[in-house]
């Protein structure tokens, strides 16, 4: 059984969340006006897509629901990011991608959020964020099998 004193385990998840969130604020603010994180998200992955991806397979990546994914492609469609279409061997599901225009959003968004990340990294030092990454990578994987 876990103890509920164990201050290293503690210390690193408020870390975390308090990182996440201030990242998470400073980059909303910087993001082109209308666009939210996680429409940049769902823009960038499918940037670097090969095909095109279920709306079921995005809400996988993002461990999101299908639904609350539906809302965000239904967004980003509106303002003309992505194209949804019928897929032509199973009626039932839909397929997306990434239109010219979301391409734009998503580049107009990096000009505006890469500057922020690159100086918190230039300021910590290149080298100790390499360390960190495989740290915080094996964190995010024993989570993601556990869930």
């Amino acid at each position: 059984m876990a103890s509920t004193d164990d201050p290293l385990s503690i210390a690193l998840f408020s870390e975390m969340f308090m990182a996440d969130q201030l990242a998470r604020n400073r980059l909303s603010r910087a993001l082109p006006k209308g666009m939210e994180l996680s429409h940049f998200s769902v823009l960038n992955h499918l940037a670097s897509a090969s095909e095109e991806k279920t709306p079921a397979q995005i809400a996988r990546v993002f461990h999101v629901t299908r639904g609350a994914m539906t809302n965000t492609l239904n967004r980003l469609e509106w303002a003309g990011y992505v194209h949804i279409r019928p897929d032509w061997d199973d009626a039932r599901r839909k397929l997306v991608s990434i239109s010219p225009a979301g391409r734009r959003a998503r580049e107009a968004a990096l000009s505006a959020i890469v500057p922020i990340l690159s100086e918190t990294v230039r300021e910590i030092g290149a080298d100790r964020v390499r360390q960190a990454i495989p740290v915080i990578r094996e964190m995010r994987l024993r989570l993601e099998n556990e869930g």
